[in-house]
């Protein structure tokens, strides 16, 4: 059976030229701006404003978005592991704003013939501006036919992904001298989330508070922690 695992991400601008279309593209999203009437002349128009700053944002970082870089590094590991028990898996990335933009990569599996299309977004929390906003653009642009179409709805409370995080977490802890390990805290922070969302997500805030501090007895860690949503929009 010849499967596609198409990883599902945010994306973000590759050059300063690419600012603005991929604030565009941000801000057209009906998932996170539910405009009535005139969102693609209110995108235009916030894009080209917010451009010139975000762009002087950008240029302290290498005047490009790391997201695709990391992306790709994840699709090729995840490819080379997959392949290890089936050599007719093929790892593919669609971006929701910029390219490899979602649009080409559902054309492409679409010519290549896949008979299992497995879509695996890199958000581990299911939101709707997230990981709901990349399931609806792959609606509107790969119609299935004979494709089964399997998709990862969350994996925040997958024991796996846990382990990963406490690994990194440990791993980051000794990059400190040992004299101020002590004073480490630990800030939880969900992006750039709508008021809105913050009051939907409540529930599911009090669920991750208990299971990190089941996680953390066994582990037994003991580091100051805090969670937080931020609540203003950040490129």
């Amino acid at each position: 059976m010849k499967t596609a695992v198409v990883i599902l991400n945010l994306g973000g601008p590759d050059s300063l030229e690419a600012i603005e279309p991929f604030l565009y593209n941000l801000f057209s999203d009906k998932d996170i701006f539910k405009i009535p009437i005139g969102q693609k002349l209110f995108a235009k128009i916030i894009s080209s404003r917010r451009a010139p700053k975000v762009s002087e944002e950008y240029k302290l970082i290498g005047g490009k978005s790391p997201i695709n870089e990391w992306t790709e590094i994840q699709r090729k590991m995840l490819e080379e592991k997959l392949k290890k028990y089936d050599s007719n898996i093929s790892v593919l990335t669609a971006m929701r704003y910029w390219n490899p933009i979602t649009k080409d990569v559902a054309e492409k599996i679409k010519e290549q013939n896949f008979d299992r299309i497995v879509l695996l977004p890199l958000y581990p929390h299911y939101s709707i501006s997230t990981t709901g906003s990349s399931f609806n653009e792959w609606d509107r642009c790969f119609t299935p036919t004979n494709e089964k179409v399997l998709r990862v709805n969350n994996y925040q409370t997958n024991l796996k992904y846990i382990s990963a995080l406490n690994e990194r977490i440990d791993k980051t802890i000794l990059r400190f001298p040992e004299e101020v390990r002590n004073d480490i805290q630990l800030v939880f922070s969900a992006h750039g989330t709508p008021i809105s969302m913050v009051k939907v997500a409540i529930h599911i805030l009090i669920k991750l508070k208990r299971l990190w501090k089941k996680l953390w007895r066994k582990e037994n860690i003991l580091i100051p922690h805090f969670y937080v949503f931020k609540v203003k929009l950040v490129q």
